[in-house]
């Protein structure tokens, strides 16, 4: 019963202050990992689909799950789309749908909303 009523006690404290650097660095790190887990989340989904047309929604709604999560979110959401662009325009892609691309990531990562890339007949699963 007391380390309950001290954990209450420290928590109270805790949330009147505000985050030390570890603090606010180990919750960049958990939200990049986060993030990078939803850019992951909308390739599969993406995989999944395999539905013409729908390549910039998925590059949106990954940005923008990812940037949701805050700055470390929007961060790993930003090294993988542009790792992933680097990688597709070195292999033979077009540098307009690799821009195009990156449109759609930036679109997201701003936090305007991916379905304005969703194509029509996309299962709404998705």
């Amino acid at each position: 019963m007391k380390i309950f009523v001290y954990l209450m006690l420290l928590s109270l404290l805790c949330g009147s202050v505000e985050m030390s650097p570890i603090a606010e660095g180990g919750r960049f790190v958990w939200d990049a990992a986060r993030g990078a887990w939803d850019m992951y989340r909308a390739y599969r989904d993406m995989r999944e689909a395999n539905y013409i047309g729908a390549d910039k929604y998925f590059h949106a709604r990954g940005n923008y799950d990812a940037a949701q999560r805050g700055p470390g979110g929007a961060w790993a959401a930003k090294v993988i789309s542009d790792a992933r662009e680097r990688w597709q325009s070195n292999s033979g892609r077009g540098a307009e749908d690799s821009r195009a691309d990156q449109e759609a990531n930036e679109w997201g990562r701003s936090g305007k909303d991916p379905n304005h890339y969703r194509p029509a007949g996309l299962p709404k699963q998705y």
